[in-house]
């Protein structure tokens, strides 16, 4: 049986980007979060679509990193 993707459950005091990557790029962008020194927690809801989640005081850093991202793949801001 298929497992069914939803949408994730943040808590108050963070903030959220959503983005859509090309499905091989999936992996690159986990690989970038991760090493980000827990800026952030990556969901992926279906093929490249991705939610990015940090505390609501690391959103410029989360929206760098969305930026620098976005200059190194093809990348939608949803």
């Amino acid at each position: 049986m298929g497992r069914k993707a939803v949408p994730p459950c943040v808590g108050d005091g963070m903030v959220t980007r959503c983005i859509v990557v090309r499905a091989p790029d999936v992996v690159f962008v986990k690989a970038v979060v991760e090493a980000s020194e827990g800026l952030a927690a990556l969901f992926a809801e279906r093929g490249g679509e991705l939610t990015l989640a940090a505390p609501e005081g690391r959103a410029v850093e989360l929206d760098e990193l969305v930026e620098s991202l976005a200059s190194e793949l093809f990348l939608i801001r949803v």
